[in-house]
């Protein structure tokens, strides 16, 4: 990276540090429950280190945060359905969805968000300040490993995908089943194959 370019990213860095500093200052004094990251952010998160500038993405923040929670919601023998990390009206949201069988209750959720939330902190992971939610996955719960497709054979489901088949991108069907990572839905009494990697999002549908 070009010396000059390098040097105007260290100002911008910089800059908004101490933006971040006051701003953590002002949340102390109106009694703000937000947790505050203290390292500067560019996008979701850039971190200098041997003088290139690397950016984690949406993507990878929410992989790094299932990787840190995952083993805690098992241990309490709750699974992790899925991570969001979005940027909201009120600022950032650390959302976690758990579910076991039976549904999860108000006390899994408290019980999980208890353990996580300083588990996160010590990492720090989070540049911004932001709120921490756990809850269960609810109707229209997302599908995310091969084992949930295996898990709800038979339901309903809306797939979305990266890269379209024959000009297609977004699917509703019957979920049949995920084996070696290809997942199959009947649509119309045609089965369709569709790569489990190259899924965007996908949800079941809630069925009246």
């Amino acid at each position: 990276m070009d010396n000059g370019v390098l040097q105007k990213l260290r100002k911008l860095q910089n800059f908004y540090l101490q933006c971040t500093l006051i701003y953590a200052n002002l949340l102390l004094l109106i009694g703000s429950t937000e947790k505050v990251g203290f390292r500067p952010t560019f996008l979701l998160e850039a971190l200098f280190s041997d003088n290139r500038l690397i950016s984690l993405s949406q993507g990878e923040m929410e992989r790094a945060v299932s990787e840190i929670v995952e083993p805690i919601v098992t241990s309490h023998g709750m699974e992790l359905v899925d991570v969001e990390y979005r940027r909201e009206a009120r600022g950032w949201v650390v959302r976690i969805y758990i579910d076991k069988r039976g549904g999860v209750s108000l006390d899994d959720c408290v019980l999980v968000s208890n353990e996580v939330g300083p588990v996160i902190d010590v990492e720090d992971l989070f540049q911004s300040p932001y709120t921490l939610e756990v809850s269960s996955p609810g109707l229209n719960r997302a599908l995310k490993k091969e084992r949930d497709f295996e898990r709800f054979k038979g339901r309903s489901v809306r797939i979305r995908i990266h890269n379209g088949i024959g000009k297609r991108r977004n699917f509703r069907g019957r979920l049949l089943g995920c084996t070696n990572g290809v997942i199959q839905i009947e649509m119309g009494g045609q089965v369709m194959d569709i790569p489990l990697s190259n899924v965007a999002k996908a949800n079941l549908e809630f069925e009246f």
